[in-house]
C-alpha cells in the first residue's frame, strides 16, 4: 500500500472552524489595490454586476478577492441550520450550504438593489475520527475543548460544500442555473501542541496548530476556491447555453 503524501501546513494562522463575522480582515487584504480579475471570459462578464456572498465569514471573502471577486454583497442565510447531525458528513454540508444558496437568492432575485448575477453560499463542518459532525462552537471553553479533543485523535477531516447560483436569461423553469461541490480534507493537529499553545490561539497570539494536511488548505479555511471557480464558470456558462438555445429557437421561427 503506498505511502499517503502529505502536505505541509501554510504558515498562516489554523482555521478557528468557525464561520463567525467578528474575526478582522487583515490590514494587508484591506488596503491596496483590488486583485486584478482572472483573464476569463465568463469571469469577467460579471463584473460590475451584483455578486452575494452567503456568508458572513471574513476568511471566504478574503478567498474570492484572490480571484478578483472583491465587490461583494455579503447577506448571510438567517435560516437555522436545523438538519440532522445523524446525516452524513458530505450530506449535512450539502443540505446546509443549499439551503443557504436558496433562501439569499430568493429573498434578493426581485430586490430594489437589482437581481443578482452570482450567489455563493458554503458550510463547513469538522468530523470526528469516529465520524461524528462536531458543533460549532458556541463559547471559548467549547473551542479550547473541542480543539484538544482534535489534537489528541490521530487526525480529523473537515468537509467544505459550496453552492453557487445564477438566474437564467430566459424563462426557463427554474429560472436558475444551481451547481454544486463537496470537499474534504484531513488534518493532523500536532501532538506536541500544550494546552497553553491552543489558549494562546485562541486568545490570537497563537502559532500554527496544524502539522500536517491531506487535500487542500483553503478547503479548511471554509472555501475551496478552485472548485468554486469552476462552479461559477458552469452555471454562468449554462446561462450562456440557454441564451444560444433561444437565440437559435427565435432565428428558426
Amino acid at each position: 500500500m503506498a505511502d499517503v503524501k502529505y502536505t505541509p501546513a501554510p504558515l498562516e494562522p489554523p482555521p478557528s472552524y468557525e464561520t463567525t463575522a467578528s474575526i478582522p480582515l487583515k490590514p494587508s487584504m484591506t488596503k491596496g489595490p483590488l486583485p486584478r480579475v482572472l483573464d476569463l471570459p465568463l469571469l469577467s462578464s460579471v463584473q460590475g454586476r451584483r455578486i452575494i456572498l452567503a456568508s458572513a465569514s471574513p476568511r471566504r471573502r478574503q478567498l474570492l478577492a484572490q480571484i478578483g471577486l472583491s465587490n461583494l454583497s455579503v447577506i448571510p442565510s438567517t435560516v437555522p441550520e436545523a438538519f440532522s447531525k445523524t446525516l452524513s458528513p458530505f450530506e449535512y454540508v450539502l443540505q446546509t450550504a443549499t439551503q443557504k444558496a436558496m433562501t439569499v437568492y430568493s429573498s434578493q432575485i426581485d430586490s430594489p438593489d437589482g437581481e443578482p448575477a452570482l450567489v455563493i453560499a458554503a458550510d463547513t463542518v469538522v468530523v470526528s475520527p469516529r465520524g461524528q459532525i462536531l458543533e460549532k462552537p458556541r463559547s471559548e471553553a467549547d473551542h479550547i475543548a473541542m480543539l484538544k479533543g482534535l489534537r489528541d485523535s490521530i487526525s480529523h477531516k473537515v468537509y467544505t460544500a459550496v453552492v453557487v447560483m445564477a438566474p437564467l436569461s430566459s424563462a426557463r423553469d427554474p429560472g436558475y442555473a444551481l451547481e454544486s461541490t463537496v470537499e474534504e480534507t484531513t488534518v493532523k493537529f500536532g501532538r506536541d501542541i500544550s494546552d497553553e499553545l491552543i489558549l494562546s490561539y485562541i486568545q490570537g497570539i497563537g502559532a500554527v496548530l496544524v502539522e500536517r494536511i491531506e487535500g487542500s488548505f483553503d478547503n479548511v479555511v471554509g472555501l475551496p476556491l478552485r472548485p468554486t471557480l469552476a462552479l461559477v464558470e458552469k452555471v454562468l456558462r449554462d446561462d450562456e447555453d440557454v441564451r444560444d438555445e433561444f437565440a437559435e429557437a427565435e432565428e428558426e421561427e
